[in-house]
């Protein structure tokens, strides 16, 4: 396999889904001397403010962008999002796709990371998933943890992009093919989200118990009960501050994908369910957009839906 790409100050990018990481790695890779000739959303102002603050055009069609890009990296919300940017019909992607490269960064189901790098190559490209474990500082300062799943001749044509995103190279991992990397993402976030919902109950059982919180934490630190969790999501559960980095409704989609990875391999997790329920309710009772820190809502006494946490 040979992939063929224009030189990297020649390379035009595509972003397909700018949301809050879309919008930081379009920024980043301005930056960092790369075009980014094209940005798409399905809510067209927000592509359109993109754009004229990078100077990108704002396609109002996924044909128009592909056609004006020869990479393009999509980051979208779940399987569903997924398939419609890759639809065989209709406005798709994979319309003027010939000789391009799909950089696909979402957290989805591996299966599907599959199925696009087979849609990808019947209409003539490439597809290749980098998967990211990180959030919107990272994004916009490129330093994302990103794990690549694809033919090691894609991954290796656009390597260059993905290194000024990922602490120049530091944190580029490669895996394996097709849907390698979205199972080994699947279950970084399956120990994350079972980390975040345990922490807030050891923290809500402390407020209980009126221990003081700030010398739990550094405790916590100081013993076995450290996580990187801890680090990033224990002084906001304490201090109610739910400002959205990873959202929960984000959290209960990905516990979902690696209890679906477990039930196929016939793997009892029940951990995994028990974090997936408590940001599944978080879902269900309109805290979904809140940081995942804000599972600390549901164990903290005198929390809850009815007082709803933000900013301070």
């Amino acid at each position: 396999m040979s992939v063929s790409l224009p030189s990297p100050n020649q390379l035009r990018v595509g972003i397909v889904g700018v949301g809050r990481m879309g919008a930081n790695m379009a920024q980043r890779l301005k930056d960092c001397g790369y075009t980014v000739s094209a940005v798409y959303d399905v809510r067209h102002e927000v592509a359109q403010a993109l754009g004229a603050e990078i100077g990108a055009a704002a396609p109002s069609t996924l044909a128009e962008t592909s056609a004006a890009a020869d990479v393009i990296l999509t980051v979208v919300t779940d399987d569903k999002a997924m398939e419609a940017i890759f639809a065989r019909r209709g406005d798709s992607l994979l319309k003027n796709a010939k000789g391009r490269v799909f950089i696909n960064c979402a957290t989805i189901s591996p299966d599907i990371h599959v199925k696009v790098e087979k849609a990808a190559k019947a209409a003539g490209a490439y597809s290749i998933e980098a998967c990211m474990a990180s959030s919107i500082t990272q994004a916009r300062n490129g330093t994302l943890y990103l794990m690549i799943g694809g033919q090691p001749e894609v991954f290796d044509a656009v390597k260059p992009l993905l290194t000024v995103l990922s602490d120049e190279g530091k944190l580029l991992r490669y895996v394996g093919l097709a849907g390698q990397a979205a199972r080994l993402k699947a279950l970084v976030n399956m120990v994350m989200n079972i980390n975040t919902a345990g922490l807030a109950e050891g923290l809500g059982l402390a407020a209980a118990l009126k221990l003081d919180l700030g010398m739990v934490r550094e405790v916590f630190g100081q013993t076995g009960a450290a996580s990187r969790v801890l680090v990033t999501d224990g002084e906001d559960m304490q201090n109610r501050d739910h400002s959205c980095f990873f959202s929960a409704a984000h959290a209960a989609k990905d516990s979902g994908i690696a209890l679906a990875l477990a039930n196929k391999a016939k793997i009892e997790a029940p951990l995994a369910k028990a974090a997936y329920g408590q940001f599944a309710k978080m879902v269900k009772v309109g805290l979904g957009e809140l940081d995942k820190s804000g599972v600390a809502e549901l164990t903290f006494k005198g929390r809850g839906p009815k007082q709803k946490a933000g900013k301070k």
